[in-house]
């Protein structure tokens, strides 16, 4: 059986579900200083709400809470129902140390502890 609902339901669904996305994720997107909330996040991408996404293109940053995640270098894909998506062209991931310029032994003491 084929349910039809009218387009004022619909439109009231999309919304209920774009909001419920908006609630439930954390991660965010940081342009120029400005924020954005990401709705959903894929291996090769991610989405945010279509009124809120200018023309981004380029470099950006992606958090997870104050967590600092990648910084991505994005492209717009197409907008859907309500959200735009965007694909990565390359997504770093943010280093917390510096690379090491020489190859660490397995062996290797953690800390040295000295005899006063």
């Amino acid at each position: 059986m084929e349910a039809m609902l009218s387009k004022e339901i619909l439109a009231g669904l999309d919304a209920a579900r774009s909001q419920t996305l908006r609630r439930a994720s954390r991660l965010r997107l940081e342009v120029e200083g400005r924020h954005y909330p990401v709705l959903r996040k894929w291996k090769t991408g991610f989405s945010i709400a279509a009124e809120n996404a200018p023309a981004l293109r380029g470099l950006v940053d992606l958090f997870d809470g104050s967590d600092h995640l990648f910084q991505c270098l994005i492209v717009a894909s197409e907008e859907e129902s309500g959200e735009m998506r965007f694909e990565f062209k390359r997504a770093t991931a943010v280093a917390t140390a510096a690379a090491l310029d020489f190859e660490r032994a397995i062996d290797a003491p953690v800390a040295l502890i000295s005899a006063y």
